[in-house]
């Protein structure tokens, strides 16, 4: 990833900021059920725009995905980390994309929580490692909630688990950011298909692995569980009240 191993690629820094409405909303929290990977990258430019011209305060999106493999900018033009064949995608029903995030190739599917936060780091948190590292911190503690000890791995991007030199990955980030307003985000493995994660190289790394809380734990996740940790985890990182959590679906998909 980039500065490390999926930090985003692009910030564009042109445009004043300085007339841009404070951030006097508190955090208004969307929980869209399951929803196509294509829909969710237009719902995140429209509350971008919305986001940079005041209309709604910082937002943080939580949802899930049907099978989709995504392409940071890393794997633009040259997806080698892809190692299943076009057929054995097919056959496993999962879609390729490319994005607009920084990173290198991820997969996202049913029973991985993703979160979008369309946050305006201006004027007191425009610094792009801060931003990656609190990502990190508020997984961190979602996790911590359910007795799972998360770390950092220098050089790399994430939230990891076990023993120094064997870690294996519980949640991957790959951001965003335009003139200081953010999208994409993160995914954390609460009860994926793991298999899955076979038919890529995750983030373009080869010598770990990959797990989630369903198996760490030996035991079922409720969803809603890891998303009211994760929410508490922004409140106490980013400083910030919920003003509204409110769940509606966007484009659901699957039973």
């Amino acid at each position: 990833m980039g500065v490390t191993e999926e930090m985003t690629s692009e910030v564009f820094l042109g445009g004043s900021s300085a007339k841009r409405p404070p951030r006097s909303f508190p955090l208004s929290v969307r929980r869209l059920g399951r929803v196509e990977y294509t829909a969710a990258l237009e719902l995140q430019k429209q509350l971008v725009e919305d986001r940079r011209a005041g209309r709604i305060g910082d937002t943080l999106l939580l949802l899930e995905h049907p099978p989709v493999i995504t392409l940071g900018v890393k794997a633009r033009g040259k997806p080698t980390n892809i190692v299943a064949s076009p057929e054995q995608l097919a056959a496993a029903g999962v879609a390729v994309f490319d994005t607009g995030r920084g990173g290198d190739v991820t997969y996202h599917g049913p029973g991985q929580l993703v979160g979008y936060p369309i946050f305006d780091l201006t004027p007191d948190r425009c610094d792009v490692h801060r931003y990656v590292r609190d990502l990190e911190e508020v997984l961190i503690r979602a996790v911590n909630a359910f007795g799972v000890t998360g770390v950092r791995v220098p050089g790399l991007t994430g939230v990891w688990v076990g023993p120094a030199g064997g870690e294996e990955k519980l949640a991957a980030i790959g951001v965003r950011i335009s003139r200081w307003i953010t999208s994409h985000g993160f995914a954390l493995n609460v009860s994926p298909d793991l298999r899955h994660f076979g038919l890529i190289v995750p983030c373009g790394i080869a010598d770990r692995g990959t797990t989630s809380l369903e198996r760490l734990l030996g035991r079922p996740v409720p969803m809603e569980d890891v998303q009211n940790s994760v929410i508490k985890g922004f409140e106490g990182v980013f400083q910030r009240s919920l003003g509204s959590s409110r769940s509606r679906n966007l484009r659901t998909y699957g039973p």
